[in-house]
């Protein structure tokens, strides 16, 4: 038993969707605090709690030394889901805070609205429902997809679900990574080419690059002016790839046909974003991995995570870097 002990959540809608997840930590004596501002903590929101903090269970909130500093009971933090760039993996290993991840457990879900925001943007989708709503009975000629080329930017496991789902498409699958599986690529009927040659040829290309220095702002407006005038743009990995004033002269300037994205240079995103004053552009506010069940999941993955490092165990999917 850990009683004493106190995680705070700040992934939302714990009680609703992690149910069992909770359960498993307060069987064990574990407070459990929640988010429950529906969005990610800032830093000053952070300042007030994690003094009596001893695990989190992480969004998309900002883990650095600042917020280390004000937290000396944090022994562990597991992430909810797989990127880790707004948490400081070095900085929290000199503070002795184990860092964990759950590898591929949204892929699925991020996979499905994917391939869905290909649909959307192609066909115009929200647009049109929003003027059926309104009792209008505007016309949009859209895309198909049969005969395209879709470029995957990156092919861990999400960009590999999506090519398995696009396959009934009957699409041209194309893909760039630095460290390309091959294996992988044959059994999914996948080319593997040059980052270039995915921008240039593709009609549809689709962002599954991790957030990383050298990939920052990789979606500039040398990279955009690569793409065909009748090509889409669909980010559903880290805002930070794209550099959003580029992709907005992109689309306001119709140097690409539409874009579709549920990721933002900075989160939550702001209603006077200017791309939102754009026709050719579909968003969601970072909601690609909210599934039940990807919740079921990734919130028992994490709450074990947490329970092996407070019983000096090295729990599953352990992120360790050279400091």
């Amino acid at each position: 038993m850990f009683t004493g002990k106190k995680v705070l959540v700040t992934a939302t809608n714990y009680s609703a969707l992690c149910s069992e997840a909770k359960q498993l930590l307060e069987s064990h004596g574990v407070e459990v605090i929640e988010n429950d501002k529906g969005r990610p903590f800032t830093f000053e929101e952070l300042k007030e709690v994690v003094h009596e903090i001893d695990g989190v269970v992480a969004g998309v909130d900002t883990w650095n030394e600042d917020v280390f500093r004000l937290a000396p009971r944090l022994q562990a933090i597991a992430r909810f889901g797989v990127g880790v760039d707004n948490i400081d993996l070095a900085g929290a290993q000199r503070c002795g805070i184990k860092v964990t991840n759950v590898p591929a457990g949204n892929a699925n879900a991020v996979a499905e609205l994917t391939a869905g925001l290909i649909l959307s943007v192609m066909r115009n989708i929200p647009s049109l429902h929003q003027s059926a709503r309104r009792g209008f009975w505007d016309r949009f000629v859209g895309a198909e997809l049969i005969g395209k080329t879709v470029g995957l930017l990156g092919f861990g496991n999400i960009a590999q679900m999506v090519a398995r789902k696009l396959q009934g498409f009957d699409v041209r699958l194309i893909a760039y990574d630095k460290y390309p599986n091959a294996d992988k690529a044959r059994e999914l009927g996948v080319e593997l080419v040059h980052s270039d040659e995915v921008l240039r040829t593709s009609d549809i290309v689709s962002m599954h690059l991790p957030s990383l220095p050298e990939t920052h702002h990789m979606m500039s407006d040398e990279q955009f002016a690569m793409m065909k005038p009748s090509a889409y743009f669909i980010n559903t990995a880290r805002g930070a790839l794209v550099d959003e004033t580029a992709l907005y002269r992109a689309l306001s300037g119709r140097v690409i046909a539409g874009a579709a994205i549920d990721v933002y240079e900075k989160e939550p995103v702001s209603a006077d974003n200017p791309l939102f004053q754009l026709d050719n552009l579909v968003s969601t506010p970072h909601t690609a991995a909210e599934t039940f069940e990807t919740y079921h999941k990734v919130g028992l993955v994490t709450a074990q995570a947490i329970l092996d490092v407070f019983a000096g165990k090295e729990p599953l999917h352990l992120l360790k870097v050279k400091v």
